[in-house]
């Protein structure tokens, strides 16, 4: 028999925010294992399973729109899922979708191509840095390039990173952010606040700032984007 193959998206908030990416995949391991579902495991001498998360979430960001795929040799339902893993849970990881993929499915990393983003202030940002950041953002949007210095361990480039930036727009106090994610293109929203602090003329403080993921997306076949949950469904 076949094993199923299963989404399952989460969110990371609070203090988790400090745990790395791996971390997370250690966390789950153990909360599957916990759970008592019938994961698939990788065959040889040292069997591992068979789970891969989509678009590793930096570390100091919050989310609502993780995700991670994984195989099981059998399920119950998508409800009983969820509660099982939530059970087993702290209530700063906490399981909200389980869908069961099509048998020919690609793997959420390889098809993630879009996320979204919430931007707040921290009370340490003085109102004055905050105004003139939001009062910059549709200046800083009508540019025809956006140019960073990108660095890396071996070395530096300037790298225009407008075509990534897909949405930047006000929403009351706070930034909203879509940008593209994923294996073809890659853009980190620290990068955008670090050019829209450059472009206002404010030296760049990541403690100012809260970042916030509200959701990771695939290209839809119907055009456009969609929620990584959406291309399974309930069971």
């Amino acid at each position: 028999m076949c094993a199923l193959k299963i989404r399952i998206k989460y969110s990371k908030l609070g203090n988790l925010k400090f745990i790395g990416h791996l971390d997370v995949m250690r966390y789950f391991q153990k909360e599957i294992r916990r759970a008592g579902l019938d994961v698939s495991y990788s065959k040889g001498y040292s069997p591992h399973q068979i789970i891969s998360f989509a678009a590793p979430l930096a570390m100091g960001i919050t989310s609502d729109g993780e995700y991670f795929d994984g195989e099981f040799e059998s399920v119950s339902t998508s409800k009983a899922m969820v509660d099982a893993l939530n059970a087993v849970s702290v209530d700063e990881m906490h399981v909200t979708e389980c869908v069961l993929l099509p048998d020919d499915a690609k793997n959420s990393m390889s098809v993630v191509s879009a996320s979204d983003y919430v931007i707040t202030f921290e009370e340490k940002c003085s109102t004055e840095e905050k105004s003139k950041l939001l009062g910059s953002v549709m200046d800083f949007m009508v540019q025809k390039e956006i140019v960073i210095l990108k660095k890396t361990k071996k070395s530096e480039r300037e790298e225009n990173i407008k075509p990534g930036i897909m949405k930047c727009e006000l929403r009351g106090d706070s930034m909203y952010m879509l940008l593209s994610t994923g294996s073809e293109y890659n853009l980190k929203p620290e990068l955008v606040m670090q050019a829209l602090y450059s472009f206002s003329g404010i030296e760049h403080n990541q403690f100012h700032y809260h970042i916030h993921r509200l959701e990771t997306y695939m290209d839809s076949p119907k055009g456009g984007i969609m929620p990584l949950y959406q291309a399974g469904t309930s069971f």
